[in-house]
């Protein structure tokens, strides 16, 4: 039978080397985000590093890869048609129309997104992977929740894809509803209810390649908790493992702390020698020789602007002559956190309470650059399982339309690439800026539909057009009416035109004012 305390227990000690880097790495950054037993809930006494550079750098890069993962103000996907079902199943007219719906689902999506608390849970985990490189999320019906390396181990297979997943938690048996085993109980221990010792959970995910499916469950004491077994289609799993860089043949990721542990102890061993240097400097003793007549008693009793006998030779100050020495100290730890500071991306930090797109798009060029293709493995690891798993979810609850898999694709668009759809937004406007000024406005009017340009450029900017736009058949009948006003009023100019004219004045044109008294004379009434 699988025992999953004995495969954890064997796959732990694959995951030892990696543990212990995370933990070093955590005390100098920040020491309550990973320790050897995340479990444990007692009294815990944490390391107090002697400088802050460390959790300001993590702290601020985490930001900074949330800002350009799940950014704020803009989706990190598209939903998109693919192009080779255009002309066959879907009429190409079509396409704008569906990118139109397309807009509206997505922001439903980012409603759905915004209202949880996967951000909040998202940031968490990015500080795991800065810190410790690697991280687990698993997307529950109660919203996101991040295990910590000390809680759980991996297992992949020579491509780098996880095939086993093993993750370990104290839940109170209360809870659980579960008594201790016979052999671990003691003679005081009631029988009749559970007890209130905790209970170790493990959670065991493996993939099934004859279903093709990710299938889990729960085991306390080796024995499977009745209704924890459940399964996933193997392209949105609740279980997403992530790294922050991947070595060829290692089931974990290194940090980007760890990349920087050389600098990062340096600084903690001068920030130490520094402040402990500073507050021996800072100590004023007072020395009386043993032959002088002035009495240490006395003079320690003295107050301020007191008058004691004594002389001032007998008298002297211990003065700690390393003033060079905490220069030369002071300016190589200044030297190290600007290097720290800038692999971590602290020095282009904007305070802002609303960052513009364009804002964004920088910072994911800037990290793309200075981390050197991470957001291709976040692309991989995290955005595209995330995604999926959210369209399942919202789909099986009827809040989105269910998509037809092998129509719709969606693409995520976050990192170098673009800002959700502001890139099709900026590439549109570009083409008819570009139009407009090689040919001319007269080709612009000729060769650009107005309609189909508008509904595009509202499709990339996610705005729902319906009752703003109008439509081909209200466009008609708006240019019949205005034929029409402009008849009525040519006819009216042509009226009074011809009203100034001689023939037409009673006073020039005899007969006209005859005509005019018998029409007076025929409407009015009998006497």
């Amino acid at each position: 039978m699988y025992k999953a305390k004995e495969r954890y227990n064997k796959l732990s000690s694959a995951r030892t080397q990696f543990l212990d880097m995370a933990v070093e790495c955590s005390e100098l950054t920040l020491p309550y985000l990973i320790t050897r037993d995340d479990n444990f809930k007692g009294k815990r006494t944490l390391l107090q590093p002697w400088q802050s550079v460390g959790a300001k750098a993590v702290v601020t890069l985490a930001a900074k890869l949330m800002l350009a993962t799940l950014p704020p103000q803009t989706s990190f996907f598209k939903l998109q048609v693919r192009d080779d079902k255009l002309g066959e199943t879907l009429d190409p007219q079509m396409r704008t129309e569906l990118d139109l719906s397309f807009s509206k689902i997505e922001r439903l999506i980012m409603d759905f997104i915004a209202a949880s608390n996967d951000r909040v849970v998202v940031h968490q985990a990015l500080k795991h992977l800065i810190v410790g490189g690697n991280a687990l999320i698993f997307m529950g019906k109660d919203g996101l929740k991040t295990y910590p390396l000390s809680r759980y181990v991996v297992n992949r297979d020579g491509n780098g894809n996880v095939i086993e997943i093993i993750t370990k938690e104290l839940i109170s048996r209360k809870v659980l509803g579960i008594a201790k085993p016979p052999e671990e109980q003691g003679p005081n221990s009631n029988d009749l209810g559970p007890d209130e010792d905790d209970a170790e959970v493990y959670t065991c995910v493996k993939m099934d390649e004859s279903s093709g499916s990710w299938r889990w469950h729960q085991e306390v004491d080796d024995m499977i908790l009745d209704g924890s077994q459940s399964t996933a289609p193997k392209n949105a799993s609740p279980w997403l493992v992530l790294r922050f860089n991947t070595v060829d043949g290692e089931d974990y990721g290194r940090g980007r702390v760890e990349e920087f542990i050389g600098d990062l102890r340096s600084l903690e061993g001068l920030s130490q020698a520094l402040v402990e240097g500073a507050s021996v400097a800072s100590k004023v003793v007072f020395l009386v020789s043993p032959s002088a007549t002035t009495k240490p008693g006395t003079l320690a009793k003295a107050g301020n602007g007191a008058i004691i006998q004594g002389r001032p030779e007998d008298v002297g100050v211990v003065q700690v002559g390393k003033t060079a020495d905490f220069a030369t100290a002071a300016n190589l730890a200044a030297t190290i956190e600007r290097r720290i500071l800038e692999a971590f991306l602290v020095m282009n930090v904007r305070n802002a309470e609303r960052v513009t797109a364009e804002e964004v798009r920088l910072t994911q060029l800037e990290l793309e650059q200075s981390l050197g293709g991470l957001f291709s493995l976040l692309t991989v690891e995290f955005l595209v399982p995330y995604l999926n798993r959210t369209l399942l979810i919202l789909q099986r609850s009827n809040q989105i339309p269910r998509l037809p898999k092998d129509v719709v694709r969606p693409k995520i668009v976050a990192g170098i690439n673009s800002l959700g759809r502001g890139q099709d937004n900026e590439s549109l406007t570009r083409f008819i800026g570009t139009v407009a000024q090689t040919l001319g406005p007269e080709a612009l009017l000729k060769f650009i539909n107005p309609t189909e340009a508008i509904k595009r450029l509202a499709a990339a900017q996610g705005i729902d057009v319906l009752n703003l736009v109008r439509t081909p058949e209200e466009l008609q009948q708006q240019k019949q009416t205005l034929m029409q006003d402009k008849s009525q009023m040519s006819l009216v100019d042509q009226a009074g035109q011809l009203a100034g004219t001689p023939v037409m004045d009673p006073t020039k044109n005899p007969e006209l004012a005859n005509q005019a008294a018998a029409v007076l004379n025929n409407l009015a009434p009998p006497q």
